[in-house]
């Protein structure tokens, strides 16, 4: 069996990647002795939207010796014309000799200066749908051209062409050299943003399908899992309600996602969490709340809620996130503040449901689930299927496989604090950047064991001080890692995230919502910094996952 360099593509999903390719590849493979080592650029494809390696070359087949095939792969009809094959793409047509030429050139130009010496180097075009008619006016050689009528003979040519060779010296620097070709460790800081820019995309089909519906009253409760595009739908309805004039309101639950959420909309409306909304009716009225005391937010909630609302209180549009850490006793209070007619969204994930409040009934209400999680790597949500009770099951959907996610143990505090710089460590060796790279805790803030460090070995942390300026920002201290609660977090995301501080007993149903919401806060790599006590409840969980240990 041929060896496969970069590894791993056997476990990619074919709904973005170019499968054509992995069909060719996987053919490779398994009929190629292991003589051969062949290269390709299907990884990433889902980000980049390009499976070559080079040009037009989809796959290199290199010897022992370090001789190199590099095979162009054509899939559809061609066209014969007296200038040779054309392929017609959407918009145009292009010469296939004249595409595969100026690819093989410019790639062994390349390697004779790499080699400082002579590069021996085959081409071949692989066209499997395509018979040809007039191999002399092709543009090719006959002996380089493998059509639907040599399909079957495929590896038996490439042998023809390119024998196995015996072990040579420079069969190594050619190695060296075509794996910076293909960059089999790519910039992932040049990739983030390329899939962030691509996850928005895709997730924004909830905003659109959701936006297309019609009822009156305008009442949707969409019940979305993690990822699903709930934040693209809330700032589709807000930016709306803005362009035409009108206001909408956004009540959520968590603060920092009220921060978030209200520095990345337009002005003209009015973001805020539940509470802080009391808070503004309870001041409106000429009144200042008191926060001393347990009964502090229940006083707050109960005085806002006997308040008659202004007409500045009452909105256009409504749109009520997290809607599973509501009470149900809040419902008509928040609803209160829309028009008889206003559009109204309940946005929530039972996943996500960390405070165990019971589910706020909407009778009458239209429903939408959105189980598809487009923001996780496939690997993340296949370790959290195996945890997802009946009924709850989620579609991977990432243009990204991910790396494998990690699990790191410790014992003791000072083994936790070194775990927790280990894992940050790895990030930074998979090439993420210090601002793409989130320490979450298991643990509130009250209770953790981390959130109170300014610095961790040579990582500097940048957390929430408790303070607000006066534009009501939070105030951050200086560092280059975010660290937050699982908690603070919940409605956010970051490409790289270490969740640390994962103790417990037994798997149970609230263990598992924070594990939910702590992993899906990953879009690209995960770290997970477990007690050994933890880690024996879910070793069988990350054995059968195949995703390692630390």
């Amino acid at each position: 069996m041929a060896r496969i360099i970069p590894d791993g593509w056997e476990t990619m999903q074919q709904t973005y990647a170019a499968t054509d390719e992995l069909e060719t590849l996987a053919l490779l493979a398994r009929d190629l002795p292991d003589d051969y080592t062949v290269y390709h650029g299907i990884h990433w494809t889902r980000i980049q939207g390009e499976h070559a390696i080079y040009g037009e070359i989809d796959f290199v087949v290199v010897n022992r010796s370090g001789h190199l095939l590099l095979i162009e792969q054509k899939r559809g009809p061609l066209t014969e014309t007296p200038e040779g094959l054309q392929k017609q793409y959407s918009d145009k047509t292009k010469s296939v000799v004249v595409q595969m030429s100026r690819s093989v050139d410019g790639l062994r130009a390349k390697l004779v200066r790499y080699l400082n010496g002579p590069a021996a180097i085959e081409h071949l075009l692989y066209c499997p749908d395509h018979t040809v008619r007039n191999a002399s006016t092709a543009g090719l050689e006959p002996e380089r051209i493998v059509d639907a009528r040599r399909r079957e003979q495929f590896t038996d040519i490439i042998r023809k062409i390119l024998p196995p060779g015996d072990d040579l010296p420079a069969a190594e620097s050619v190695h060296c050299f075509l794996r910076d070709v293909i960059k089999l460790e790519p910039d992932v800081s040049a990739l983030v943003g390329r899939a962030r820019a691509l996850v928005t995309r895709v997730s924004g089909g909830l905003a659109y399908w959701a936006r297309r519906l019609d009822m009156q009253p305008h009442r949707l409760r969409v019940t979305g899992t993690a990822g699903s595009g709930k934040t693209q739908l809330a700032l589709a309805e807000y930016r709306a309600t803005i362009d035409a004039g009108k206001r909408p309101l956004y009540v959520c639950f968590n603060r920092p996602l009220a921060d978030h959420f209200a520095a990345i909309v337009p002005a003209g409306g009015l973001v805020c969490t539940f509470h802080m909304l009391c808070d503004r009716l309870v001041r409106s009225a000429g009144e200042v709340p008191v926060f001393s005391g347990p009964s502090a937010f229940p006083d707050l909630v109960a005085r806002a809620a006997a308040l008659p609302l202004p007409p500045d209180f009452v909105f256009d549009t409504l749109i009520v996130d997290e809607g599973q850490d509501f009470h149900p006793e809040w419902r008509d209070i928040v609803l209160r503040h829309a028009l008889p007619d206003a559009r109204i969204l309940w946005l929530e994930d039972p996943m996500q449901n960390l405070y165990d409040h019971p589910a706020v009934e909407l009778p009458g209400w239209v429903g939408m689930r959105a189980n598809v999680n487009y923001r996780s790597p496939h690997k993340v949500v296949r370790l959290l299927q195996m945890l997802l009770p009946a009924g709850m099951e989620i579609e991977a959907a990432s243009p990204i496989d991910g790396s494998d996610v990690e699990f790191l143990t410790y014992a003791d505090h000072a083994g936790l604090i070194q775990r927790v710089k280990d894992g940050i460590g790895k990030c930074y060796a998979a090439g993420f950047g210090k601002d793409e790279v989130a320490l979450l805790s298991f643990r509130g803030r009250e209770g953790s064991r981390l959130l109170g460090f300014n610095q961790l070995g040579t990582h500097t942390l940048r957390t929430f001080t408790g303070d607000y300026d006066g534009a009501g920002r939070p105030v951050y201290s200086d560092g280059d890692v975010v660290a937050e609660s699982v908690y603070r977090f919940k409605g956010q995301s970051a490409p790289a995230v270490v969740l640390a501080e994962i103790d417990f007993d037994a798997l149970d149903e609230k263990t598992v919502r924070k594990l939910f919401v702590g992993a899906t806060r990953a879009s690209m790599k995960l770290v997970l910094v477990l007690s050994e006590k933890a880690a024996g409840c879910c070793w069988g969980w990350s054995e059968r996952t195949s995703l390692g240990t630390g």
